[in-house]
């Protein structure tokens, strides 16, 4: 069966193993995946590493951060999905939590923060807000 929203997946995958107080995700990769868990990693939120599961599938492990018991991640949220994708300018970017936390912007130059897309000029679609 085919997964419609794999990004949706990965984000649920983390907050619910979050919640459990998991050490460790298991998430199957794909190139955007990656992208994604690479702009977290890049901002502290969490580490990971390609590897293959039991039946020889290209998987990430993704180590989830915790500081004094809490999650280091207390929101995730997707915001553009394939039935409703959301684009915006660079002026009109999200700034989370005041510029605590980051948006994921997809732009033509990649996925990046929403601080960086800023920096560099660009708009694109929001795939998701991180706290």
């Amino acid at each position: 069966m085919s997964m419609t929203d794999p990004i949706a997946d990965l984000l649920t995958r983390i907050r619910n193993g979050q919640m459990a107080k998991k050490a460790n995700v298991q998430v199957s990769a794909s190139v955007k995946k990656e992208a994604v868990l690479q702009v977290l990693s890049d901002e502290g939120y969490l580490q990971y590493e390609k590897t293959e599961d039991s039946k020889g599938m290209p998987s990430f492990n993704v180590t989830l951060k915790y500081f004094n018991g809490q999650p280091v991640i207390k929101t995730i949220k997707r915001v553009s999905r394939p039935g409703l994708r959301v684009y915006k300018s660079k002026e009109e970017l999200p700034k989370v939590l005041g510029g605590l936390g980051v948006a994921i912007i997809s732009t033509s130059q990649g996925l990046m923060t929403d601080k960086k897309a800023r920096q560099l000029g660009q708009g694109g679609e929001v795939i998701c807000l991180v706290a």
